[in-house]
């Protein structure tokens, strides 16, 4: 379908629907929604030429000597907000950042997403991609206060959190957003909401929306929402596991059912690519102070960089649901939280499976013992190695690394640096609760 006929298909829905205010959304570099509402009137010419805007103001973008810069509105990314309201009707769509030239704006991280996604299109492949969701019910006081105790997959009688599930599963469906499952997680008021794959960018723009969705439903019942990867001390914190594939049309390259494994050797590449560079890639997939504090021991989080089938404490996992099965065949890494930007982190994914097969990266074998009760010389014969400890270590690798470069752009990436360096910093003077329970009365 030519843009033509999709900006005419919006401008129709649109006066059919009676929709006069329209959301234009995009993220700045650390994934924080960003949006600009114009009217009916204004809408032929966002889908066109798109909507200047002040980018020194959005972080990472431009700078004050550089600030013009255009939003145009992606005619694919139309929906109705539910949360609106019948009675005047909102609509949303996602943007590009442009130049003033119509050039793509080399600081807009769908931008960086889609340079990986037409290197591997030019490689013959199809990035899909579904992530799982993690996040936090609490209550409205300003403290991390659960409202619920409930654990994996319970079922609780009169449960308010069950309620806002199944409520925030029918409004994404409603905006075509397909749920393929919800549940209890394991810690007390955490929960997950699965969505059904899809071709990376537009999971990316569904994971934002998610995000959204699940914030505004607690929101109107008085409860608060986070995507915080570790707010509960001693419990399990937040993840958004990444279930990968590729596809040619409709063949899973990641499957062959003569492997022992299931495993193509294309997949086995793209795995190893991912595990090779898993360190260097960590700030991005988790990109704040908080997010290293979920990465530890003990927590069903990963640690050590390995992969394995039905091992989770693997940083990548082929899941052995269905044996055999060509479409279920993928490759799920661990480490990612839902508090980073799915733009930025699935487009360095995808850029460390690609060197993989691009450098034809072997494969090591799978470890499936738990890593955890592992004894320390066990570890070393083994080669493991574990992620970064916390977002310093994992900055200091990301600086020297070619490939997050080369993924994020030569503008992104010493903005996405610089920013993630002063959060450090930030942290690393405050004196925290804990220093003071254990040394103000030494």
């Amino acid at each position: 379908m030519s843009d033509k006929i999709k900006i005419n298909k919006v401008i129709k829905l649109m006066k059919q629907k009676k929709i006069r205010d329209v959301q234009l959304w995009f993220t700045d570099i650390l994934g924080f929604l960003k949006c600009v509402t114009i009217t009916d009137g204004e809408v032929y010419e966002a889908l066109t030429h798109g909507k200047g805007f002040d980018g020194s103001s959005i972080t990472g973008f431009a700078e004050a000597e550089e600030s013009d810069i255009i939003a145009r509105a992606d005619p694919d990314s139309f929906v109705i907000l539910p949360w609106e309201g019948k009675e005047a009707p909102v609509g949303r769509m996602f943007c590009d950042i442009l130049d003033p030239d119509g050039t793509p704006y080399p600081g807009d991280p769908r931008f960086a997403l889609k340079r990986q996604l037409d290197k591997a299109k030019k490689m013959g492949f199809t990035f899909f991609v579904g992530p799982e969701l993690e996040f936090f019910y609490f209550k409205r006081n300003g403290k991390p206060e659960v409202v619920d105790e409930g654990r994996y997959f319970d079922l609780i009688p009169n449960d308010l959190a069950n309620s806002l599930r199944k409520r925030t599963t029918r409004m994404l469906e409603s905006i075509g957003i397909q749920v393929e499952a919800s549940h209890h997680e394991v810690a007390p008021s955490q929960h997950e909401i699965d969505l059904r794959y899809d071709e990376a960018l537009k999971m990316a723009d569904k994971v934002m929306t998610y995000k959204m969705v699940v914030k505004e439903i607690a929101q109107q019942s008085g409860v608060h929402a986070t995507f915080m990867p570790k707010p509960l001390f001693g419990e399990c914190g937040s993840g958004m596991h990444v279930h990968q594939s590729f596809f040619r049309g409709n063949t899973n390259l990641f499957f062959d059912k003569k492997d022992k494994y299931g495993l193509s050797k294309i997949a086995k590449q793209f795995i190893a690519g991912q595990l090779k560079h898993a360190f260097e890639m960590s700030s991005v997939l988790g990109q704040w102070v908080n997010s290293y504090k979920r990465l530890v021991p003990g927590y069903e989080a990963p640690v050590y960089i390995s992969w394995a089938r039905r091992n989770r404490t693997a940083l990548i996992r082929v899941p052995y649901y269905k044996p055999g099965h060509e479409k279920a065949t993928r490759a799920e890494l661990r480490c990612p939280d839902p508090a980073c930007n799915p733009y930025l982190a699935f487009a360095v994914m995808l850029a460390a499976g690609l060197r993989g097969i691009e450098k034809k990266y072997e494969l090591p074998d799978p470890i499936e013992p738990n890593i955890y009760k592992m004894e320390v010389a066990e570890k070393e014969r083994r080669g493991l190695k574990s992620l970064p400890v916390d977002l310093f270590e994992a900055l200091k690798a990301t600086e020297k690394s070619e490939l997050v470069k080369e993924a994020l752009g030569p503008h992104i990436f010493p903005r996405f640096i610089k920013n993630k360096e002063k959060e450090w910093d930030d942290f690393r003077v405050q004196v925290t609760s804990h220093e003071l329970e254990r040394y103000l009365n030494l």
